[in-house]
């Protein structure tokens, strides 16, 4: 029988392939991890690890108050579920990494826009629960406003990027009306706290782009009278801000809270022997910061404060030293989502704030957000990459020319 002469070579040839397929990943991941900022990545992941705890601390309190006759949840239920949600996160989390800074921002664009048509489409296809529509349910249910956030800054910073390359075109006036249509759709659903939350984040590029003094003031008035529209003609921010201002029932969820926050005092009351987190209703995600006070004390409650502050002031001094305008844009638009919501929700549990219906980043439970919010941290750290061998010698918004 005849043999193949060629057949050796060509399993030579597939061999010599996978090694260099091999020999490039490795390359690939060597640059990833000498281009990536490593203190950030290491932040972050303490910072997960603190919410894991935190997750396996409130997961009893939940558990107990959602089981019935027919479901008995264990006590761990949403701990082992938040495992799960947060091994998808991480991995997300690494694939956004792992991309350039131009395959970053086609990416996110793209998603931003899957995203605002899937949001668009809430009001007629979404899921209602606790009387709030922000759900799809397309086989497991997702929240669009919660995805929308990973491409959302980026989105915003690329439009104002626009305005460079032609210094006529009405970049703030058409980021804005974005903003807007975001805003309202998140109104209608109603979740006025992420609407909030969308229109800080939109403010801060645009203040960091370039406007003038009288554009300043001018955006001040109209986020003013947005707001007492709101009171007057929005129930649900009507019926918050006077709870906040005026007080609740002494059983009211921030009231509860706060006591739930102080009843550990400075050390706490030892992992799973707290009590007020029994009657604390969502002590899985909005309040959540009440109970590592609770369980752990005061001092670790500074801690997680002093954690989210180090991750912002990392990102910002990278920032400073960068010469792209959009990275500076995207970077600052990311960072400041990321710390905008951890603050509101601090403020929840220290009754600083009305009730928004808000998670602690990277730290309370969920599906959505958990997954949506490691994937922005991983096009924050592709964003933020780069060279170290490369001088930098940093970027002056003056460049962009005249204020708008």
């Amino acid at each position: 029988m005849a043999t193949t002469p060629n057949a050796p070579g060509l399993v030579g040839s597939a061999g010599a392939t996978n090694t260099n397929y091999r020999r490039s990943r490795r390359s690939e991941l060597a640059i990833w991890w000498r281009e990536i900022d490593r203190v950030l990545l290491g932040l972050v992941l303490f910072l997960i690890a603190v919410g894991a705890a935190a997750i396996a601390a409130a997961s009893p309190a939940s558990a107990r108050r959602l089981s019935t006759a027919v479901t008995n949840l264990d006590d761990l239920h949403f701990f082992t579920l938040h495992l799960r949600w947060l091994g998808l996160g991480l991995v997300a989390m690494l694939a956004a990494s792992l991309l350039d800074k131009d395959m970053a921002r086609r990416a996110a664009i793209l998603f931003a826009g899957v995203m605002l048509a899937a949001l668009m489409l809430v009001p007629f296809i979404g899921s209602e629960v606790n009387g709030a529509k922000r759900w799809i349910n397309l086989g497991m249910s997702f929240q669009p406003s919660s995805f929308l956030k990973v491409g959302y800054p980026i989105l915003l910073a690329w439009i104002l990027t626009w305005g460079m390359r032609d210094p006529k075109m009405p970049v703030v006036a058409i980021s804005a009306s974005v903003m807007v249509l975001i805003c309202a759709l998140l109104v209608f659903q109603p979740d006025f706290g992420t609407a909030l939350l969308y229109g800080g984040v939109w403010f801060a590029l645009v203040l960091l782009y370039g406007l003038s003094t009288k554009r300043i003031v001018m955006t001040g008035v109209a986020g003013v009278t947005a707001l007492a529209a709101a009171y007057w003609f929005y129930p649900n921010a009507r019926e918050r801000i006077d709870t906040f201002m005026f007080g609740g029932t002494p059983y009211s969820h921030v009231d509860l809270a706060d006591k739930t926050l102080q009843a550990g005092g400075w050390s706490g009351t030892g992992f799973w022997l707290g009590t007020r987190k029994l009657a604390l209703p969502e002590a899985h995600t909005d309040y959540i910061f009440s109970v590592i006070g609770e369980e752990f004390g005061l001092a670790s409650c500074a801690i997680v404060i002093l954690l989210f502050l180090a991750i912002v002031s990392r990102v910002l001094l990278r920032l400073v030293e960068e010469e792209d305008l959009f990275t500076v844009l995207a970077g600052t638009g990311l960072i400041a989502q990321f710390g905008g919501q951890a603050f509101i929700n601090i403020l929840v549990n220290l009754q600083l704030f009305p009730s928004k219906g808000m998670t602690l980043p990277l730290i309370s439970y969920g599906g959505s957000s958990t997954v949506a919010m490691c994937a922005s941290i991983g096009l924050l750290l592709a964003i933020t990459r780069r060279n170290p061998f490369i001088k930098r010698e940093g970027f002056s918004l003056g460049d962009i020319g005249d204020k708008r």
